[in-house]
């Protein structure tokens, strides 16, 4: 059974339709990939799939149960958990206590979740006593991945997750999102980076005016000259 699945998916802000009658599948443990031209409808997929955005036709299912129009906070408890783009950390709180943020609907003590994220970003740990808004790019986007982490999700969304980073960095970053994965949490992760993503990724698909235009297995799509012509440079 499918993690996620998307059917049909139509919705947008006001009046304005961004996606029509989008589809797409997460399989547990896969990492699946949304690339596309700006103002493809990304990132309104990954709202509407988290319930920042309400569908106006079409289902969202997570495993077996029906989330189209849950809010939010539902959404964090049913296993899922979603890093934004931008304003994704508490600026004046400490890496430490950004981590404990994103445990807030749990009980009890927190140590050994945190140091399983510190494991995972050794430079957190390094800098746990430190300011998330004194750190660089980077090292924000690694507070905001862990802080997603710090409640087990089944799955990850992440929304431009090497945006503005320098190439150093992004490298680092795809790292880090292929030894998630690997400790057994899916990712759907939209992407401007495609040839990273899809170097990454186990499916993908490519949206176009907000709709489905070209999907499949990442290294397929890579070798695409369809794909290459028009996200790759090539």
């Amino acid at each position: 059974m499918a993690l996620l699945t998307v059917e049909g998916l139509t919705t947008g802000y006001g009046e304005m339709e961004v996606l029509r009658s989008l589809t797409l599948r997460v399989e547990p443990g896969r990492i699946v990939s949304i690339i596309g031209p700006n103002g493809a409808g990304k990132s309104t997929a990954m709202k509407a799939v988290f319930g920042l955005l309400k569908p106006w036709q079409g289902s969202i299912r997570f495993g077996e149960r029906e989330i189209g129009g849950l809010s939010p906070d539902r959404i964090v408890r049913l296993g899922m958990c979603y890093v934004p783009q931008t304003d994704n950390v508490f600026p004046s709180l400490t890496v430490e206590e950004n981590l404990e943020m994103g445990a807030f609907v749990l009980s009890g003590s927190t140590k050994e979740r945190k140091e399983r994220v510190f494991d995972l970003f050794p430079r957190l740990a390094e800098r746990r006593r430190q300011r998330a808004g004194k750190m660089s790019g980077g090292e924000r986007q690694m507070v905001a991945m862990g802080r997603a982490l710090m409640l087990d999700p089944k799955l990850l969304l992440l929304d431009e997750p090497s945006a503005g980073l320098a190439p150093l960095l992004v490298d680092l970053i795809f790292e880090k999102v292929r030894d998630i994965n690997a400790s057994g949490v899916a990712v759907l992760m939209v992407e401007q980076n495609a040839r990273k993503s899809l170097e990454l990724a186990d499916h993908a698909y490519v949206l176009v005016g907000g709709s489905n235009a070209i999907d499949g297995a990442g290294h397929d799509l890579l070798g695409d000259p369809e794909v290459g012509r028009l996200y790759l440079g090539g």
